[in-house]
């Protein structure tokens, strides 16, 4: 899991460090991921926690909520978010109930069952996307290396269907042609000889 130190959390979250001190160490309103080891050394944190965070200053913000009564509410946010892949959420709103529960809906989804308070996710992901270096929507799957760079192949040079399959290996060159080039011949050609 990659973590970001303090400095990088103000960063993202739009916080100054006394204020994210004071939400995650005095108030302990989301806990740091790693807690600072000794004094002066900075604390870190996850995706989630940064996201949980950004979902806090948007309420305290935009609509003017008491954060602290949240409390509870935003460790099972977070624990929510633990369980989801970052990709998941591309294309997803966050809904806070009354009550303090929390709701992922599609973004095109225009009914739910309860009165929540709904927020979009997608601009809070495309900060951290970037700062994380995270997927987003279009990319479901990271390329941790290019397989065919490490056998030194250049499929540009190489026939292929598009998915990677090779389309012209040199073994099966004239199947079409050789009627033995399955390599076993004909039975009764050899047991006449």
């Amino acid at each position: 899991m990659r973590l970001v130190t303090t400095p990088v959390a103000c960063e993202l979250t739009g916080l100054s460090t006394d204020k994210l001190r004071e939400w995650t160490s005095r108030r302990a309103l989301v806990s740091a991921d790693v807690r600072p080891k000794r004094k002066g050394s900075p604390a870190k944190f996850s995706w989630q926690t940064i996201l949980v965070l950004r979902i806090a200053v948007l309420l305290r913000d935009k609509f003017s909520m008491e954060l602290q009564s949240h409390k509870a509410s935003f460790a099972i946010l977070r624990k929510e978010l633990r369980k989801r892949s970052f990709i998941s959420l591309w294309g997803q709103r966050l809904g806070l109930g009354s009550d303090g529960s929390w709701t992922f809906a599609e973004a095109n989804e225009k009914v739910l069952s309860a009165d929540v308070l709904l927020m979009a996710l997608d601009p809070h992901l495309a900060v951290l996307r970037d700062r994380f270096t995270l997927p987003d929507a279009n990319h479901a799957q990271m390329d941790f290396f290019s397989l065919p760079a490490t056998r030194g192949i250049d499929l540009r040079t190489r026939g292929s269907d598009g998915r990677g399959h090779d389309r012209g290996d040199d073994r099966h060159a004239g199947a079409d042609t050789d009627p033995d080039a399955d390599g076993h011949g004909n039975l009764a050609e050899r047991e006449a000889s």
